[in-house]
């Protein structure tokens, strides 16, 4: 396949998932020491609406279609990760809805007492203790204080969680995934000899965008919430519950903040040598020095075995069905010489 396509992916659990146009492939080390694979041809949304693959909507299809890959691409690294877990055999590996939905619904109210309500609160507070007077949505500092506590929180948080053994091992295979897109883009062959000596950091990586959403969120914000009604703006006399109304109404923004953010990485991807790009791209490299670290040889296999499957699905097309079963491999050199026709036609 001469014609490179863009490919995206995301660390699981002793395991990568690989997102390519037409695919959607993870691989897992069991702990046996076998690969398992699960591939299967990927439909987005936009396939079926064509008007959401326009810019600036494109990025919060993605946003949502990635969040939802991850969570069954950890569902399924867990089941095979993790075959001691007799609940998970007896179940046939598998959450149910509600096992998959309740976990994310908790992380989202986390999410959102933490990155938006604290942020929001102590920006209000800090006019308070600085000025006298609370700072409201109408007030420059507010924006900017909410904007800078919400990245001292992440990287704060990113820093607590990558101290944990698990999720350290996540951020190795988080860099095997990088390194293995890297490759690809060079136009190498992907072997863990070519992969190894590319970086970690990449600048398409989840965290970038996660970082640009903050300090976009910051300057939309700004100019968009003093609009509001003031039934919505917190200040003096008001109730405590137009505090927790202003953080919904804020949620809205993400949508639009999503997609500038979206078409801005994917412009600097391509446009990395520019002098106005460098510094601009430079927190969210910064971040991935936490949430990345230098992957075993062992972890490259797997991150290569799911780019390998997932570009075999690219070369073959939709031609070949996917299969709910997996491909199992007893190791990396297996996988290599079955990889060119991993399914019948």
């Amino acid at each position: 396949m001469d014609k490179k396509v863009n490919v995206g992916g995301q660390a699981v659990l002793e395991g990568v998932m690989m997102r390519s146009p037409v695919s959607l492939a993870v691989a897992v080390r069991r702990p046996n020491k076998e690969i398992v694979v699960k591939e299967a041809i990927w439909h987005s949304i936009w396939d079926k609406y064509k008007f959401l693959k326009w810019p600036f909507f494109r990025g919060t299809v993605v946003m949502i279609e990635a969040m939802m890959n991850g969570m069954q691409a950890l569902n399924f690294s867990a089941s095979e990760a993790m075959p001691e877990d007799e609940n998970a055999k007896d179940s046939g590996g598998e959450m149910s809805w509600v096992q998959m939905v309740f976990p994310m619904l908790l992380s989202i109210v986390f999410a959102i007492a933490l990155f938006k309500f604290l942020p929001h609160m102590v920006a209000t507070y800090s006019g308070k203790f600085l000025t006298g007077t609370d700072w409201t949505v109408d007030d420059i500092y507010y924006h900017m204080v909410d904007g800078l506590v919400k990245v001292v929180l992440f990287i704060g948080y990113i820093a607590l969680i990558g101290l944990l053994k698990d999720i350290r091992r996540v951020f190795m295979y988080h860099g095997a995934e990088h390194m293995a897109i890297y490759t690809y883009e060079d136009g190498e062959e992907l072997t863990v000899e070519n992969a190894r000596k590319k970086s970690r950091l990449h600048p398409r990586c989840g965290t970038s965008f996660l970082m640009v959403v903050i300090l976009i969120f910051m300057v939309v914000s700004a100019i968009v919430l003093p609009f509001l009604p003031d039934v919505l703006k917190p200040g003096e006399n008001k109730p405590f519950y137009t505090h927790l109304l202003l953080v919904l109404a804020k949620l809205p923004l993400l949508i639009p903040v999503a997609g500038i953010a979206y078409e801005f990485n994917r412009y600097a991807g391509k446009h990395l040598s520019s002098p106005l790009i460098k510094p601009l791209i430079w927190p969210g490299m910064f971040m991935q020095l936490l949430t990345t670290k230098q992957p075993t040889d062992d972890q490259l296999e797997i991150s290569l075995t799911s780019l390998r499957t997932s570009l075999w699905r690219e070369s073959v097309g939709k031609e070949i069905a996917d299969d709910d079963e997996p491909l199992v491999f007893k190791d990396f050199s297996d996988f290599c010489e079955k990889s060119e026709n991993l399914r019948p036609v």
